[in-house]
């Protein structure tokens, strides 16, 4: 009834759900990797194909363009070498994704608000992601530009994502700095950012990933959220 289009992150056993009501699944989850344990984890590699190639074909009976995956936790490793490891994973699935026509899609996290739970991330900063698509040479090695955690992290959204448009197959949003409803009461413009993403010719999914703020109705604030994005 709102118009939203798309499920983001549903299960496979919801599938018929959400189909039931004209919904798409927007992205899904079948990596084998975590927050903790992610795609820079060598010892992990072998596990992380296997479940890759499972996720790619859940996605493509799916209908599913993007399969999310997370780098994971430095636990001391430099930011240079698990960008060597992402790569190196990424680099091995990525024919696997082009023949299935399924996007493997990377999520960046911020490693300044704790409260977020996430201080300790590689992918903290939206240039080590484009890097890392980009050495993987592959079409189908992509990332989830979360709005929330580029604003926090590197700032420049919008122009950000208009000079990486390519690299971008999914997007988050949420308001900044509370992560909560995207309206006036934080400190970025949607409206202007939504008309921004329109006319860069985006064609993907902006899913919705915010708190609402307490007391407040979710439906109508999901409904105020998806009215100040429409354009």
């Amino acid at each position: 009834i709102l118009g939203f289009a798309g499920i983001d992150l549903p299960q496979q056993n919801q599938l018929s759900i959400i189909a039931e009501y004209g919904l798409a699944p927007a992205m899904m989850t079948g990596t084998g990797t975590s927050f903790e344990n992610g795609l820079i984890r060598t010892e992990l590699h072998d596990q992380i194909e296997e479940a890759t190639h499972a996720g790619i074909d859940m996605c493509a009976a799916a209908g599913c363009a993007n399969l999310i995956a997370l780098p994971g936790e430095r636990r001391g490793m430099s930011r240079e070498e698990g960008a060597a490891h992402a790569i190196e994973i990424l680099s091995r699935v990525a024919p696997y994704a082009e023949a299935k026509g399924v996007n493997v899609c990377m999520e960046m996290t911020n490693s300044k608000v704790p409260g977020d739970n996430r201080t300790d991330q590689v992918f903290d900063d939206i240039n080590w992601g484009f890097d890392v698509c980009r050495a993987t040479g592959s079409s189908r090695i992509k990332l989830v530009y979360d709005i929330y955690h580029v604003q926090i992290m590197n700032g420049d959204v919008v122009r950000t994502l208009r000079d990486n448009l390519d690299l971008a197959c999914h997007i988050h949003v949420a308001g900044v700095p509370t992560r909560g409803e995207p309206d006036d009461s934080q400190e970025l413009n949607y409206r202007f950012i939504a008309n921004a993403i329109a006319d860069m010719g985006y064609a993907g999914f902006v899913a919705h990933e915010w708190r609402p703020a307490e007391g407040h109705n979710p439906i109508l604030s999901l409904a105020k959220a998806f009215e100040m994005l429409v354009v």
